[in-house]
């Protein structure tokens, strides 16, 4: 081999070692920046999972704060509607009892002797201003007379045959009830007619002695 012929070879071989060399670093930079991407990909997604269970916590507590305002809300308001229940349940008997003392006087005793109606006036003047004051803070008082019968204010402890009223209404009461809200404080105690006409719209027949759940 000539001198010359030799340095092409050499020449040769060395630019092939070079391209080899250029070939291998482009293949393993490919490797990393494939290396590098792929971790990245997985950075994102574990990111974007923390986000989303973030998101949705962050809903949760907010749900859970909105239901404690509106329970909270709903509580204030049961204890200023209901705060006075046991006093007023207390009071309910005077009531009774003035109303039964107005009752207990004779007609003619009224008619004849002033001292007396003059006294059972004050009684009933005393009378109706407790049941306002009651009222002024929610109580009310039942007398459903007439009214059809309702289990859910409603006391039957007799049944009183009239056909000329509706099966199943209120015929006679025996005790007034009285609720506060829309709570039971004291369901009427009333009779019930049988043997009248049924309506559509009736309410179901009690059996004697039915009686309400008081939830005050």
């Amino acid at each position: 081999m000539t001198k010359q012929a030799k340095q092409t070879s050499e020449a040769f071989e060395t630019q092939a070692a070079t391209e080899a060399a250029a070939s291998a670093g482009a293949a393993s930079e490919a490797v990393a920046e494939a290396g590098h991407a792929e971790a990245v990909a997985e950075l994102v997604s574990k990111l974007e999972a923390e986000r989303t269970e973030l998101k949705e916590r962050l809903l949760r507590t907010l749900a859970d704060m909105e239901n404690l305002r509106r329970r909270t809300e709903r509580e204030v308001a049961d204890a200023r509607t209901y705060a006075i229940a046991k006093f007023a349940g207390d009071m309910l008997g005077v009531a009774d009892n003035m109303g039964r003392a107005i009752a207990a006087v004779p007609a003619e005793a009224r008619e004849g002797d002033a001292a007396v109606r003059a006294l059972l006036d004050g009684v009933a003047l005393t009378e109706r201003d407790m049941l306002r004051a009651l009222e002024k803070h929610g109580v009310r008082k039942i007398d459903p007379k007439g009214e059809k019968f309702d289990p859910h204010f409603h006391q039957a402890v007799v049944e009183i045959p009239d056909p000329s009223l509706p099966s199943g209404s209120v015929a006679q009461v025996m005790q007034v009830g009285y609720v506060i809200g829309d709570r039971v404080l004291r369901p009427a105690m009333v009779g019930v007619a049988r043997g009248g006409p049924k309506t559509a719209a009736s309410a179901p027949q009690p059996e004697a002695g039915a009686s309400v759940d008081k939830t005050a």
